[in-house]
């Protein structure tokens, strides 16, 4: 079984950062690429950023590139995405996805 288990979430003044986190297990990690997506309340998901199965290539949504950068660790199963300038807009439920499955989130909120 596929899980997929988010952390790193939390009340982040803007400009400031957070790293997330998602420990990967039930399937070969290294195989897959990865996903960040986010959910705003009261809207749909946004697509943030995808990284290849090999961390070799990286993708990002327009909102955060230059200020998030998503990695992983195949040895430990883990994805991550750094978060830097964080802005009261960045707020969401942010989700590690694996094809359509994904996990339970993590909530970021960016207030001062």
């Amino acid at each position: 079984e596929v899980q997929l288990v988010e952390s790193g979430g939390g009340l982040v003044q803007p400009g400031g950062s957070l790293r997330l986190s998602c420990a990967a297990s039930g399937f070969t990690f290294g195989n897959y690429d990865m996903t960040w997506v986010r959910q705003a309340p009261g809207k749909g998901p946004e697509w943030v950023s995808t990284i290849n199965s090999g961390g070799t290539s990286t993708y990002y949504a327009d909102s955060v590139k230059g200020r998030f950068t998503i990695s992983r660790d195949n040895a430990k199963n883990t994805l991550y995405l750094q978060m830097n300038s964080l802005k009261p807009e960045d707020t969401a439920v942010y989700y590690c996805r694996k094809g359509n499955t994904r996990g339970q989130g993590t909530q970021v909120t960016v207030s001062s």
